[in-house]
């Protein structure tokens, strides 16, 4: 599943809401290798995308968001949407635009106003339109030629949800609270991943094994203590560091992206607590490990990440003006402004040129008390 286009509004605080994830013209010596559908190579897409920019400014929930419309779209249960529609009395809507097995989808969907009443069937809108890609298709003949194709809507939008195929994903978000743990034990990469990120962040972690005695269970050896992962319970040790446990999720990503488990990827902000060498490290070693038609989404406050050698059209920036009441939050890719080569990416971000840098004259204000 390859996500390509973007529409939201009414949802959380997103209000006409945009983002685009093609880019027009084949990158010369890029390193993120095939960033395009396998065997169509006129049909390119962000296979990367970092995205930054100030606390509240939507990363999270720009995911959430996505998160929220692919559990209805696959399970054809819209009871989170609800929860997500930032004002009930007026109408919500998404539209994507998204390829699976070499299908072009363009999804919309909208949310009547409830009125003061709980949502139903009734008051959901949604058409499905499809189209194969032929080999010499960009993004833009194949979406022109799918809207000049008749299209006739089912009846309801069960029926239409049947259109869809071939949907995976995988979301991982900084835990508020304790979570609970996971994972496949019987996956045999997953412990060498586990391990060699614990050690990288953790000195102390001398090795990490199945348990003998507990079925589904790890053992995090540290130098004179154990640590004790089992799945299916909380993870609520205090004995590891915030960085260690973040580890411990960012292993289950990694474990996953190696192995091709899904196609889409969300890892939102798991490295607050981690030195930023390692990060790179991680999202090199993420960005690697992505396979033909797959996806990663990364959000970090980490500039050192704009030092990678990755090309401009892989970095997102999301800003937030709540005067602007028609569109609250706001994104722009950093080509669209950097249009050469030379260009720094690290300069445009230092200078603000994407009106994204937090409000530090606020905390410097605080001086003048």
């Amino acid at each position: 599943m390859v996500l390509l286009h973007v529409q939201l509004d009414n949802f959380y605080a997103f209000k006409n809401f945009q983002m685009d994830l093609t880019y027009p013209k084949k990158i010369v010596d890029s390193p993120i290798l095939e960033e395009h559908l396998e065997g169509f190579p006129n049909f390119r897409y962000k296979k990367v995308n970092i995205i930054m920019g100030a606390n509240a400014s939507g990363k999270t929930t720009l995911g959430c968001a996505l998160r929220d419309i692919f559990y209805f779209l696959k399970r054809k249960n819209y009871s989170l949407i609800p929860e997500a529609i930032g004002d009930p009395t007026k109408e919500a809507s998404f539209t994507l635009d998204l390829v699976s097995r070499n299908i072009l989808y363009n999804i919309s969907c909208s949310f009547l106003p409830t009125r003061g009443t709980e949502y139903n069937a009734e008051d959901i809108k949604l058409e499905i339109r499809e189209e194969a890609i032929r080999p010499r298709d960009s993004y833009e003949s194949c979406l022109k030629r799918l809207k000049q194709a008749p299209f006739s809507p089912r009846e309801n939008y069960l029926d239409e949800l049947n259109k869809l195929r071939g949907l995976a994903w995988l979301f991982e978000f900084p835990a508020d609270t304790k979570r609970t743990l996971e994972f496949d034990t019987n996956d045999k990469k997953f412990i060498y991943v586990l391990e060699n990120i614990l050690k990288a962040l953790d000195p102390s972690v001398q090795k990490v094994e199945h348990s003998r005695e507990v079925d589904d269970t790890y053992i995090v050896r540290l130098q004179n203590e154990a640590v004790i992962l089992q799945n299916k319970t909380p993870f609520d040790t205090d004995r590891l560091s915030s960085g260690t446990k973040a580890g411990v999720e960012i292993a289950m990503v990694v474990s996953s992206l190696l192995q091709g488990r899904y196609t889409f990827y969300y890892c939102d902000e798991k490295f607050s607590y981690i030195h930023s060498d390692v990060e790179k490290a991680i999202l090199a070693l993420m960005i690697d490990s992505i396979r033909p038609n797959e996806q990663l989404f990364f959000t970090t406050h980490n500039t050192d990440i704009l030092d990678m050698d990755l090309p401009k059209h892989a970095f997102t920036f999301l800003r937030k003006d709540l005067n602007n009441t028609e569109q609250p939050i706001s994104c722009i890719s950093a080509s669209s402004l950097l249009k050469r080569s030379s260009d720094s990416l690290k300069n445009a971000v230092e200078n603000d040129l994407f009106s994204a840098a937090p409000a530090v004259d606020l905390i410097f204000a605080i001086a003048n008390l």
